[in-house]
């Protein structure tokens, strides 16, 4: 596809900000908001709630065709995008450590990236969405008219994770949460399958020392400039 979509794709590795600033961009431009991340985070918990054995693509691929995902907007402002699977609202318990990581393994599996992949696009296809996640400049959205890559220190990364999750009343080993951190970006980076990694006409930005505001202007004047 040659021409441009009207899309914004904000990519990147856990902890950099990505879901507060696409809710941010999305709200200013009128824009929807598309978590590609929930929408692994419930394949993942569907599957470990039926035990499915990923590396058996016939017991995938049925499970699958029994999922169904919808996604609605957080109950509040600043809050995470809701999360239903066949129906039951699934939106806290998506959001743990644990199917992070299990969210990672899933989203390498063919045929659960082929069919979600899909599900995006479809969602995509009348343009004005702001979409996030670890692909969606790359391989989802590539014609998008506006692609970011951002991207932390770990340390940070796993800092704001840490606060984030402790503001929702879990508890966190701070050092586990690292070494998750770690763990997943290799997975993300490594994996054959629409691996992480920047656009190459994507815009990057390194959102260490830079506060939400700060990006989301950066991010704004991009695309309105």
């Amino acid at each position: 596809m040659s021409e441009k979509q009207e899309i914004v794709t904000i990519d990147g590795p856990s902890g950099v900000g990505k879901s507060t600033l696409s809710r941010r961009v999305a709200a200013v431009l009128g824009y929807t908001y598309l978590d590609t991340g929930a929408m692994y985070r419930a394949v993942a918990l569907f599957f470990k709630r039926r035990q499915i054995d990923l590396e058996d693509d016939q017991a995938v691929r049925s499970a699958l065709s029994a999922l169904n995902i919808r996604l609605f907007p957080p109950a509040k402002e600043d809050g995470d995008v809701g999360v239903l699977v066949n129906g039951e609202d699934v939106s806290h318990a998506v959001r743990t450590p644990e199917l992070g990581m299990l969210a990672s393994r899933v989203s390498a599996i063919p045929a659960v990236r082929a069919r979600l992949t899909a599900m995006q696009q479809a969602i995509g296809r009348c343009g004005k969405i702001v979409a996030e996640g670890r692909d969606t400049g790359t391989v989802v959205f590539p014609a998008a008219a506006w692609k970011f890559y951002l991207d932390a220190d770990p340390r940070e990364r796993a800092r704001r994770r840490e606060a984030q999750l402790r503001a929702a009343g879990q508890e966190v080993d701070a050092e586990e949460l690292l070494r998750q951190t770690l763990k997943r970006d290799r997975d993300d980076q490594e994996r054959t399958l629409a691996p992480l990694k920047k656009a190459s006409d994507a815009t990057s930005i390194d959102t260490t020392c830079l506060d939400i505001e700060a990006v989301c202007a950066t991010i704004l004047e991009r695309i309105q400039g």
